[in-house]
């Protein structure tokens, strides 16, 4: 059964055309996926050839014009752009004259809450915040995955039950976040997405120079249980040899990465100083054993070590 809530008649709003601007990963998808609402897909703008082969396959029989003749035909405009290119790109169509009185302005940013669509707000635009929580493939399997996707909801009072309307027929979600709150709210979302796919990536490539046929597969059971692990615990999901203070292990990881794949290094120790200091506020890390750990991760695992992989401690058999 479903656990995304339908919102009262009330609160749906009208149906509406919708045009993108900026066909990337997540602007047909979206489009896409107001269109199953019921919402009517007219226009979309994309730039590079790549961009314009998504919205004909996800969005096919909608024109592909210009971001002015976008803000034209629709009453709902996605601006799916980068977010450095968000201001200007507001700014320009603001100074243009393409805004009209009323229409709804959406961007999908995470960094951004409503303040940055101040220009379009002024020439009467309503302004709304609405950032998926999800990172997007630019192909059809995303609308489905929006099902149960959070959505970071920021607008003015007045539109927050418009902006939250959207999220849930979208099959989505909405969690408010405030104006102030938006670069920490993506932030975090950085922090655990994009760079998981960076250690994710890394930890393979590690397993095939090691002769895993399948680090996919290896990685799969492992990666998916500690995920869930850690939403359900916390830092009570902790384990290996940082949480257990394995000083000589830890040391051993790092002559390795330093002989096989030095651009590793530097990511290895910084996460093993944060695993450390988390594992040592939990209760996780005895103190005793941190001194050793810690001083090998100062001196990037140059410690010396004995012949049996200890960095000269009593070894412990966890």
């Amino acid at each position: 059964m479903s656990t995304v809530h339908q919102p009262d008649l009330k609160d749906r709003p009208a149906r509406l055309t919708v045009g993108v601007v900026g066909a990337g990963r997540v602007g047909p998808a979206l489009a896409a996926s107001l269109q199953l609402a019921g919402h009517r897909p007219v226009a979309v703008s994309g730039v590079s050839d790549a961009s314009r082969r998504r919205a004909e396959a996800m969005l096919p029989d909608v024109p592909l014009v210009s971001p002015a003749e976008v803000l034209q035909r629709a009453d709902l405009v996605l601006l799916t752009v980068p977010d450095d290119a968000l201001p200007g790109l507001v700014a320009g169509l603001a100074g243009t004259g393409a805004v009209r009185p009323g229409q709804l302005l959406v961007h999908t940013s995470g960094r951004y809450g409503a303040k940055v669509l101040d220009p379009a707000l002024r020439a009467g635009a309503l302004p709304l915040a609405l950032h998926p929580a999800m990172t997007f493939t630019g192909t059809p399997v995303d609308v489905r995955r929006l099902a149960g996707c959070s959505f970071g909801v920021t607008a003015p009072e007045e539109l927050r039950l418009a902006a939250e309307a959207l999220v849930i027929e979208m099959g989505g979600e909405p969690e408010w976040i405030s104006e102030e709150n938006r670069p920490l709210y993506h932030a975090a979302l950085a922090l655990g997405s994009n760079h998981l796919v960076t250690l994710v990536a890394q930890a393979m490539e590690l397993l095939r120079t090691a002769g895993v046929g399948a680090p996919d597969r290896m990685l799969g059971p492992l990666l998916g249980a500690a995920l869930d692990n850690a939403l359900r615990s916390g830092d009570a999901a902790l384990t290996g040899p940082v949480a257990r203070g394995d000083a000589g292990t830890v040391a051993a990881h790092i002559t390795e990465l330093r002989a096989h794949a030095p651009q590793t290094v530097a990511g290895y120790l910084a996460m093993a100083r944060a695993t450390a200091d988390r594992a040592l506020a939990a209760g996780l890390l005895k103190a005793e054993l941190a001194e050793d750990l810690l001083g090998v991760l100062a001196d990037g695992g140059q410690t010396d070590q004995g012949d049996d992989g200890t960095t000269g401690t009593e070894g412990n058999d966890r």
